[in-house]
């Protein structure tokens, strides 16, 4: 199995490889030229990407070395294949959610049962989840679940193949301001209820105890 987190690089061609087995399986294993065309795709791609094919060779070695991409022989072209679920160490389904989250970036497990259909067909949400929790809990961790962002109803799960997932500064931005005002909310509802005991305490002809600061 793996001994080191994968470059971005090497996760997006890995993610390619498994993606065009099941997509384009005539075309598969890849050449050159059609991974990189692959890794460059412009939809159903987050981050896109704009690499030169010996950017991709340089990750196709790096991925070579983990025995996570073989070399095919026998054509005029050389062509690649991945060995995920063995160099992983898990299996097909875990292997399809986590091509998606390199691929595709975030999301959510519906999200991830929708856009994995073409991999692997998953009965329902619920297991889709329990493949996402066994690669979050088992070591080496494949996968995590992020905290949920103001707004939204269902947290996302990002993957951890590149290490620790860096999230946007925008939305680390929103929960600073979101938890700054529910504190300063709190505060107003804790000097209300101060203000409501003290009241209360004047009309029963009770003395404030000393240690009330108000």
């Amino acid at each position: 199995m793996t001994s080191r987190t994968l470059t971005a690089v090497e996760a997006r061609v890995l993610g390619v490889l498994v993606e065009k087995q099941h997509t384009v399986p005539d075309s598969y294993p890849l050449s050159l030229n059609a991974l990189t065309l692959g890794c460059n795709q412009k939809t159903a791609r987050e981050p896109v990407m704009n690499l030169s094919e010996a950017e991709v060779l340089q990750a196709v070695n790096g991925l070579k070395e983990l025995s996570l991409v073989t070399e095919v022989s026998g054509s005029r072209v050389t062509r690649f294949e991945h060995n995920a679920s063995r160099g992983l160490g898990i299996p097909s389904q875990s292997v399809a959610l986590l091509t998606m989250l390199v691929l595709r970036g975030p999301q959510t497990s519906a999200e991830l049962r929708l856009h994995t259909e073409r991999l692997h067909r998953f009965v329902d949400i619920s297991s889709v989840d329990g493949f996402l929790e066994e690669m979050a809990e088992r070591e080496p961790h494949r996968a995590v679940k992020l905290p949920k962002a103001p707004g939204e109803r269902e947290a996302r799960w990002a993957h951890l193949l590149c290490g620790e997932p860096v999230l946007p500064a925008v939305a680390v931005g929103r929960a600073d301001d979101d938890l700054h005002a529910e504190v300063t909310l709190l505060k107003a509802e804790v000097a209300d209820l101060k203000a409501l005991v003290h009241r209360l305490a004047q009309e029963l002809g009770i003395e404030p105890s000393p240690t009330d600061p108000t």
